[in-house]
């Protein structure tokens, strides 16, 4: 078949739904009618459930099995893995297709577009790009934590609170204090008998917890710092920023602003295809949807995007549809355990500790599951 007349599937974003996209794409594409192509800034895949634990300790070589090379993750003959930034979307006309300009000026075209560029993080999970200074922020981070004597982590979510049991866990006799601005850890996404079940575990790992309360970060090298409510944390000397996930939309901005909301994150109906921009669509950590960014909700955006992205190809009407999930969440306190709130059985949810926790995920953080999903079977 001649080039012009390929159909161009583009996927930018090798997180969790762009890579499991493009992986899951590359089984069901036809190489006569169809290219592939994967945009991503790295030449990797941060498994980020295992990124808290990563940069505090260089136990378990997790800088070698966390970060996973994306040169496995293509099957059947299909697919390219294209390194860099993309910095504008252009759509040719509604249902037409465009490309996609990188900053080193190719142009990508595209018959159907993913979006899957998930969340920045300030801190310690603010990664960048390049495998060597990925590895050098690592190590930098895992030096900070060694030398701190008190490591003040802001932000009681999930990141928050993994962080801090990491630390506490590596270092016991360290002093760890974890602060939150809300009444109880996490959100009201959550019931309050698992976020005090939460409270109740991290303080029995010997991490002091303020609530209702705020530090503001202050300049590198500060020691001792006040809360907003007046405590003083005097020899506080290493401030660890767990809040602030910003959704990386500014690109799609450049395709229509109109389709951010003021939140930063973009809309999608319930195909997950962008209103008004016919086969563009979206998936994970940036889709305005109601319900907490987590990686598993990312991986049941997949199979949704995938269906609809076939359909599209072949001139069919969108059948997948998403309709959420509950939510579940398994946060690990240090390696031996934690809390979490879990699906059980039949629609049912309780409340899980250590035992549970520590075989689902503390003490491996599916490290090996998620080389295996990206072609590195163990």
């Amino acid at each position: 078949m001649e080039h012009q007349n390929l159909q161009h599937v583009v996927v930018i974003g090798g997180g969790v739904a762009g890579a499991l996209a493009a992986r899951s794409l590359s089984k069901k594409l036809d190489p006569s009618k169809h290219t592939l192509t994967l945009i991503n800034s790295r030449p990797c895949f941060i498994h980020l459930t295992a990124s808290a634990r990563m940069v505090v300790t260089p136990e378990d070589h997790l800088e070698d099995r966390a970060v996973i090379p994306l040169d496995r993750l293509f099957q059947h003959g299909i697919g390219t893995l294209k390194v860099g930034r993309a910095t504008s979307i252009v759509e040719t006309g509604p249902g037409k297709g465009g490309v996609v300009v990188l900053e080193d000026g190719d142009e990508i075209p595209w018959t159907v577009l993913i979006l899957a560029l998930g969340n920045s993080w300030p801190g310690p999970l603010h990664f960048p790009d390049s495998v060597q200074d990925l590895r050098t922020h690592i190590n930098e981070w895992r030096s900070e934590f060694e030398r701190a004597r008190h490591v003040v982590v802001v932000g009681g979510g999930a990141v928050g609170i993994e962080t801090a049991g990491e630390v506490k866990h590596e270092w016991p006799d360290k002093h760890v204090t974890l602060v939150h601005s809300d009444g109880m850890l996490l959100n009201d996404a959550y019931p309050e008998k698992f976020r005090k079940a939460l409270e109740r575990r991290v303080r029995a790992q010997g991490i002091n917890v303020l609530l209702q309360d705020k530090v503001a970060i202050p300049p590198e090298g500060t020691i001792g710092v006040k809360t907003a409510r007046g405590i003083s944390l005097v020899d506080a000397d290493l401030f660890v920023q767990a809040y602030g996930a910003r959704p990386n939309t500014e690109l799609i901005a450049t395709l229509d602003r109109d389709v951010i909301t003021p939140q930063g994150l973009v809309r999608v109906n319930k195909h997950l295809e962008i209103p008004n921009h016919p086969g563009v669509f979206a998936a994970g950590d940036i889709i305005d949807w109601p319900e907490q960014k987590q990686a598993h909700k990312a991986v049941e955006h997949v199979p949704v995007v995938v269906g609809n992205v076939l359909s599209y190809l072949e001139g069919k009407p969108l059948r997948e549809e998403y309709r959420g999930s509950p939510e579940t969440i398994v946060i690990p306190v240090g390696k031996d355990g934690g809390s979490g709130f879990v699906d059980v059985i039949g629609g049912i949810r309780v409340v899980v500790g250590d035992l549970i926790v520590r075989n689902v995920k503390a003490k491996d953080l599916s490290v090996d599951r998620a080389r295996e999903t990206l072609g590195y079977k163990q």
